[in-house]
């Protein structure tokens, strides 16, 4: 089997206690889907430091602060991936999407009515619970 493709994921959560979503632009692998953003981890790279650099070219925004939330393993069949999830805890710019893409800030009663690539439905529980807490 092949190795799966590692990506690394950002959630950002502003303070009005909403997360932030990217929809996937047309012509993509599950074109239309909501999604947290985030990239490939190139092979010499960190995945602090992938973040770091996806998060700079899909949101032109500079992370600080970021902790570890999970890892998501899926197969969707025709491609397997390896989800390494951070919650950006600090970030310095004002996200928009600078490859075209839509975002929206979504509260906690809203996430329900994006639709998430399947391996984001783990990711999707724990935001839940981390904005229901807050």
């Amino acid at each position: 089997m092949d190795q799966p493709i590692h990506v690394a994921v950002g959630v950002l959560i502003d303070d009005k206690n909403c997360v932030l979503l990217a929809r996937r632009v047309k012509g993509t692998h599950l074109e239309g889907f909501w999604e947290f953003p985030g990239g490939k981890v190139e092979a010499d790279e960190s995945v602090e430091g992938a973040l770091g650099r996806e998060l700079q070219e899909e949101l032109d925004i500079i992370i600080g602060e970021t902790s570890p939330l999970l890892q998501v393993r899926h197969d969707y069949g025709e491609k397997q991936v390896l989800l390494d999830v951070h919650r950006v805890e600090t970030w310095s710019g004002e996200p928009h999407g600078a490859e075209g893409q839509p975002l929206a800030w979504v509260g906690v009663g809203s996430l329900d009515n994006f639709q998430v690539p399947d391996a984001n439905a783990d990711i999707m529980t724990r935001v839940k619970t981390l904005l229901s807490a807050a």
